[in-house]
């Protein structure tokens, strides 16, 4: 069985808990035993010898993490998972800097690694080098489908062209779905909204960040270009990235969202000049990261795309990503939902499954 510990068991780590239920009821679960044995959040933790029960699961707020929890301790979590016999996963669903910089240390306890957290893989080159110097083929091992696309196949079929000896000429895509939101409904023909309606509709619906210039800054999509261009081989760093930020440089300070929400209409003309040329000259405007594979100039930026362009017929919030190979010259393209808490517990769970396949686990 793959015993599997989660921390941070937020929206994501929620859902997820919901698929690995559905999954212990399942006819599947025989040839994939995969089970919760531990569950932290910032206040509270709980370890078990022995998968805890279905019934505790699906109400794991007041049976699991209740009174009768521990206070959390992330080192006391990680050595009392790792005792447990059989193979661990532990499963990291926060966004935090400080957990991801405790990998090396699960890995050195034989702890196996699977997580949406995009910090390890786009921050200090070295925490991702040790990362990768901790996982071999025999011990343990980390997964991070999640990280880019949330469960579309963007890691995987990054990971195949570069086994197979392919080579990259360049990954260019929408990373973003609240970015692909906004420009899929303001810069189309006949589009009749002002960015700052868009922008409106977007935070209202649920698409941006609390704070939207966290969207609009660029620094989301970065960190997924960094992470395609190193596991494509190169040494992509954020602080050399070149990445535009699209907010305008007077509302970068502005002391509250609500403030940078009251102002932005006062630049609604700068953006309708920008789509105006764009529309102009037969294109739309997108939002793109892009990692250069053989001239070194990767970016992230706004960018124009003709209307003929499967970047420009994108639909609501997905999104959309191209490879473009010594054996793929016209590109293999890979589209979907990239957010959302059910489809990155998705990814999750089909790490998890990899996991459980690689080291031949059996209930």
């Amino acid at each position: 069985m793959l015993n599997v510990a989660i921390v941070g068991p937020g929206l994501v780590g929620s859902a997820l808990i919901e698929q690995l239920v559905a999954h212990s009821r399942s006819p599947r679960f025989a040839s994939l035993p995969i089970a919760v044995v531990g569950i932290i959040n910032s206040k509270k933790m709980a370890v078990s010898s022995t998968p805890f029960a279905v019934g505790d699961l699906g109400e794991w707020k007041s049976r699991i993490l209740g009174d009768s929890a521990s206070a959390a301790d992330l080192g006391q979590f990680a050595d009392q998972v790792s005792a447990l016999k059989g193979p661990t996963a532990v499963v990291d669903c926060t966004s935090s800097d400080t957990v991801a910089e405790l990998y090396p240390h699960w890995l050195s306890k034989g702890l196996h690694v699977v997580t949406p957290n995009k910090k390890a893989f786009s921050g200090d080159i070295s925490l991702f080098r040790k990362i990768q110097e901790l996982t071999t083929p025999q011990g343990p091992s980390v997964y991070h489908e999640a990280t880019v696309g949330a469960g579309l196949p963007v890691l995987s079929t990054l990971n195949d062209l570069v086994r197979t000896g392919d080579k990259i000429i360049k990954i260019e895509g929408i990373f973003s779905g609240t970015l692909s939101y906004l420009f899929n409904n303001f810069s189309v023909p006949g589009a009749t909204q002002k960015f700052s309606e868009c922008v409106s509709v977007a935070k209202a619906s649920g698409y941006t960040e609390p704070d939207p210039r966290d969207d609009l800054n660029g620094m989301d999509v970065a960190r997924k270009v960094t992470i395609l261009g190193r596991v494509a081989g190169q040494d992509l760093a954020l602080d050399t990235l070149p990445v535009e930020n699209i907010v305008p440089d007077a509302l970068r300070s502005v002391s509250s969202a609500d403030e940078f929400m009251s102002r932005l209409p006062e630049f609604d003309e700068h953006f309708k000049k920008l789509n105006d040329e764009a529309l102009a000259s037969g294109s739309v405007l997108r939002y793109v990261g892009m990692v250069d594979g053989v001239g070194g100039q990767s970016s992230v930026k706004l960018a124009r795309y003709p209307l003929d362009h499967p970047f420009a017929s994108l639909k609501g919030s997905d999104n959309i990503i191209a490879f473009t190979t010594e054996r793929f010259s016209n590109p293999l393209i890979v589209q979907g939902a990239g957010a959302g808490a059910a489809v990155t517990a998705f990814g999750i769970f089909a790490d998890l499954i990899k996991a459980c396949e690689r080291f031949g686990v059996s209930s």
